[in-house]
């Protein structure tokens, strides 16, 4: 998985790096002088706005509020079957868990991994094991914030192969967005970027 995600950051900026070198290396003596200065013009403005702009608040945007794994959570008095029950239910791999009574604040995450590890390999109940006892606490958790570029997030991600990660921001948490919903925003950005390029290469600019 770390491979693909590497694959893609490098075909992000080769693509950058070949369609800016086409923008200012072309031979300006095949052109007039006017185009040339326009296109200088417009290079610099690729490169202002740059190729990773998309952030963690508009993949939640791109949920929507109602969207299944957005803001799902469970308490840590809950039974770990309540809790694996529901990631079925909602075809989610992770719930955010909280403190009974306060939604808001975060106590830990429970992931599949944590069921499959913890419960599973260890040959515990699900039914009797309180989501508290194997869930990753908060202070261990890897978070970012709504303003977070999501190439940074995807970066969190595949360096300590985590696959969900919550977002939290001066009030609490506010969500929370998977590998999944990363890649996809990374991949809608590349190819918005690549018709965006291939339009002003075209004269669309």
């Amino acid at each position: 998985m770390q491979r693909g995600f590497q694959a893609l950051f490098s075909q992000g900026n080769v693509l950058k790096a070949a369609v800016l070198r086409h923008v200012r290396l072309g031979n300006p003596a095949m052109r007039p002088l006017m185009f040339a200065c326009r296109e200088s013009t417009s290079a610099a403005r690729i490169e202002e706005h740059g190729f990773e702009s998309t952030t963690i608040s508009d993949v939640l945007k791109s949920k929507g509020e109602g969207a299944d794994g957005s803001w799902l959570w469970c308490t840590t008095d809950d039974s770990v079957y309540d809790a694996v029950k529901s990631m079925t239910h909602h075809n989610v791999g992770a719930l955010v868990v909280v403190k009974p009574g306060e939604q808001k604040s975060i106590a830990g995450i429970i992931t599949e991994r944590d069921y499959l590890r913890k419960i599973i390999v260890q040959g515990r109940s699900s039914k009797s094991t309180k989501v508290g006892d194997i869930m990753t606490e908060e202070n261990k958790l890897i978070t970012v914030a709504p303003q977070t570029k999501v190439l940074k997030a995807m970066q969190l991600m595949t360096d300590n192969r985590i696959r969900h990660i919550p977002v939290i921001d001066d009030s609490g948490m506010v969500g929370m967005v998977s590998i999944g919903d990363v890649v996809r925003a990374v991949v809608t950005e590349h190819r918005v970027e690549l018709d965006r390029l291939n339009a002003y290469i075209q004269g669309g600019y």
